[in-house]
């Protein structure tokens, strides 16, 4: 059994900073699972930066959906795995089912899977509830489904942190 931590805060908070020092200092080799897709110049652009910032010593593994998949393949091969981040992977799965049932039994399963893991997994997800209620029902809807999904993780995970301004903030 290994030590799962979340990591939640903000846009531009220091999440995945602090996922990655934290993920370090297990040693290496270490995995970065990436759920996000380079849909646009812009995104493409962060997606560059992310990987520069990390360097050689990660492997990155692109999956959008399969989440629970690609960190059993992981697992077991790596001194710790990151997976950046759980609030894109809720955005694909949205889309994907195109309903929030059954993103939520994705996430419950996830969950589940959890305490079984050999390696340290470290999950970064956005806390976007702490805004204006969104003008649309599918930005409300998201909003709502972001929460439940972290609740769910925080639920299931060893230690949680949060981040506000680049300042880690230790809640479990």
């Amino acid at each position: 059994m290994s030590k799962t931590t979340l990591i939640t805060g903000g846009a531009r908070s220091g999440k995945s900073r602090l996922a990655e020092k934290l993920a370090e200092g297990f040693g290496v080799p270490l995995c970065y699972i990436a759920t996000g897709e380079a849909r646009d110049g812009e995104m493409a652009e962060r997606i560059a930066n992310h990987r520069q910032r990390r360097g050689s010593v990660w492997r990155t593994v692109e999956e959008p959906l399969l989440l629970a998949e690609a960190i059993m393949a992981a697992d077991g091969r790596y001194r710790a795995i990151l997976v950046d981040c759980i609030t894109l992977w809720i955005t694909n799965l949205l889309f994907h089912h195109d309903a929030v049932e059954p993103v939520l039994a994705e996430v419950r399963a996830f969950a589940e899977l959890v305490p079984s893991l050999k390696t340290p997994l470290i999950l970064v997800s956005n806390e976007v509830g702490m805004g204006i209620v969104p003008e649309n029902a599918l930005a409300r809807s998201f909003r709502d489904l972001a929460g439940h999904a972290n609740q769910i993780l925080a639920e299931a995970a060893d230690e949680v942190y949060v981040t506000i301004s680049g300042i880690p903030m230790k809640l479990k």
